[in-house]
């Protein structure tokens, strides 16, 4: 209440000069200076902070350390609520990818008959579908988190950058659920265990390594922009029939002319971690990869033209040349994680004071 009997609004300085400096005029700057005082240099003293800045990068990072178990519980609580008011529960988790994977095999397997030339067809696609579901569900939550969580953003001061993160450990523990399916159905088809499948382990600490990355990149990008997360399930959804998910690129008779196209092919990030994972976990496809025998031009042809009814033709390929070697794939398969890692931080950074603005 000022001394003319008029209500002050919320935060007005009108009638507190009055109060601590014994004058009742408020001053004309009042809004860039206190009792005489600039505000700036007020807020130093106490120790104040703006809440939208831009920390330095290490600052940065380590407040992104000391978060890190509320990152963990925030995707565990995340999943553990998602499918509460669901009759199975959890079970969708499991469910879901496996619907999805006798889909594609009733499509690709049966009718597209795309199985021929590979071994092991169901282990194969399921593999492929629940590694590159990991991606796809990665970059499509995070394309839309800024968005989603700005009544958070404009709450709370803390690191923009823990959000897509949690979000690409939410699509983590689902997927390691989804492993565990897969190991199951691996066991029955007959693949037998063995030391390889420790190379799983570092094959999707690369792939979890690009999907926080480019995350990242993509969260920045729907923070500006909301057609991004509009027109990204399209862009999967063509990138998924590109990386070999439900075939093999090897057995595509046409790309046999077009070397260039199927270098490119198999060296985008998403075949290259499908392809690790595969050969970890599966022998069958382990033996029967192109260059695991020296080359021997007449079966190479033999496979690539013998009826789909003989099973053994399906380990000739591995007489064929290797367009990309397994050792090839581990260092493309990190580079890209670290490539990813490093541009989604920075551009993700960058513009870290600007997000939940309206």
């Amino acid at each position: 209440m000022s001394e003319r009997g008029r209500l002050s609004a919320p935060g007005s300085l009108e009638g507190v000069t009055g109060v601590l400096g014994g004058t009742t005029a408020r001053p004309p700057d009042a809004a860039a200076a206190f009792d005489g005082q600039p505000l700036a240099q007020l807020a130093a003293e106490h120790g104040l902070r703006r809440s939208a800045t831009r920390p330095p990068v290490g600052e940065y990072l380590r407040q992104l350390w000391q978060r890190r178990h509320f990152m963990v519980a925030f995707a565990t609580a995340r999943n553990v609520a998602m499918y509460t008011e669901a009759r199975l529960g959890q079970l969708w988790q499991v469910l879901t990818p496996l619907l999805n994977a006798a889909v594609y095999y009733l499509i690709f397997g049966l009718i597209l008959d795309t199985k021929r030339g590979v071994p092991d067809f169901i282990s194969f696609l399921v593999t492929g579908i629940f590694v590159f579901n990991f991606t796809m569900r990665s970059f499509i939550t995070t394309s839309r988190v800024i968005n989603d969580s700005l009544p958070l953003i404009r709450a709370l001061h803390f690191p923009r950058a823990s959000l897509p993160i949690a979000y690409v450990l939410i699509e983590l523990q689902q997927l390691v659920l989804s492993m565990a399916v897969l190991v199951v159905i691996v066991l029955i088809q007959g693949e037998p265990i063995t030391w390889y499948w420790l190379l799983v382990i570092p094959a999707m600490a690369l792939q979890s390594l690009f999907n926080v990355g480019t995350g990242l990149l993509l969260a920045r990008l729907g923070a500006g922009l909301d057609d991004v997360s509009q027109l990204l399930p399209f862009i999967v959804r063509a990138w998924m029939y590109a990386s070999g998910v439900m075939f093999s690129i090897q057995t595509i008779s046409t790309l046999r002319q077009h070397p260039t196209i199927t270098l490119i092919l198999q060296l985008n990030p998403a075949a290259l971690y499908i392809d690790l994972v595969r050969y970890g976990l599966l022998e069958k496809y382990r033996v029967s990869m192109p260059g695991t025998k020296p080359y021997n031009a007449h079966l190479c042809h033999l496979y690539y033209t013998a009826s789909a009814k003989h099973a053994w033709a399906n380990y000739l390929s591995a007489y064929c040349h290797a367009t990309v070697t397994v050792s090839q794939m581990w260092i493309y398969g990190a580079a890209w994680a670290v490539l990813a890692v490093l541009a989604g931080f920075f551009v993700f950074w960058e513009a870290e004071a600007r997000y939940g603005r309206g």
